[in-house]
């Protein structure tokens, strides 16, 4: 079933999205070679706890998963697309790499979701041309979701750019609602045909991720149980905003 949200609750939510976007901005300031992914995570806990939030992603459980996820933040390096655990010390950032940093925020009882991938320290050329298009990617999904279209024309608009480029859709792997919950209806996935799907409805919050892989589709699971990486090795990147449909279109509540 698909929660629509009041008025009330996106101005709440965008309220919340704003810090939101201000911790991974913070977060990104401090990578460096060097930095242990620890002390990400425990930056992310200070900011979120310092102005009364909460972690929306420490103790979840989502459907299927063999324990609660065990941090705040997801800490996805190299050819880990998402859901990467930054709880072990020897995890190390180092010259070259590229992170992506997914973060979870509760405000006043409601939840944002978003993500952004970094550079560490200077990267190579196709590392910079698959962030810019995994970013390019997120804004066409944005720029379908308003009133009126439904969640393929998102799909679509998110394949696209992605075909135009030499890079890969990691599979299986999408958006969804989100608000009361970390995972709502509907499924957003990052494949998929103008005109298919559920209507996109004036308070909706949806969460548009598209993950992009330099290599093949094909991902795997750790044996963390939550860390999925791509199954050739090849590196991946991720981009994420929560986005609330208006009557005037959409806003980005995570901007």
């Amino acid at each position: 079933m698909i929660n629509i949200k009041s008025k009330e609750e996106i101005e709440i939510m965008k309220a919340g999205g704003a810090r939101h976007a201000e911790i991974l901005n913070e977060l990104a300031k401090i990578i460096e070679p060097g930095l242990s992914t620890m002390i990400l995570e425990e930056e992310a806990i200070r900011l979120i706890r310092e102005k009364g939030d909460k972690p929306a992603f420490l103790g979840y459980q989502p459907a299927g998963a063999k324990r609660p996820y065990p941090a705040a933040l997801c800490v996805s390096i190299n050819d880990e697309i998402v859901h990467g655990i930054p709880n072990e010390a020897e995890r190390i950032l180092r010259q070259g790499d590229i992170v992506s940093l997914d973060l979870g925020l509760i405000h006043r009882g409601l939840i944002t979701d978003a993500a952004i991938t970094v550079s560490v320290g200077a990267i190579d050329d196709e590392a910079k041309e698959l962030i810019k298009i995994t970013k390019k990617a997120l804004e066409a999904g944005i720029r379908e979701a308003k009133g009126g279209n439904t969640v393929g024309d998102i799909s679509q608009a998110i394949m696209d750019v992605v075909e135009t480029s030499k890079f890969s859709i990691a599979e299986d792997l999408a958006g969804h609602g989100v608000g009361y919950k970390v995972h709502e209806d509907p499924f957003i996935p990052n494949i998929g045909r103008a005109g298919d799907g559920e209507k996109l409805v004036r308070g909706m919050v949806i969460a548009i991720e598209p993950m992009v892989n330099v290599g093949k589709v094909g991902i795997k699971v750790a044996s963390d149980g939550y860390t999925i990486k791509t199954r050739d090795g090849s590196r991946s990147a991720h981009f994420e905003h929560t986005v609330a449909i208006t009557e005037n279109g959409s806003i980005i509540l995570t901007a």
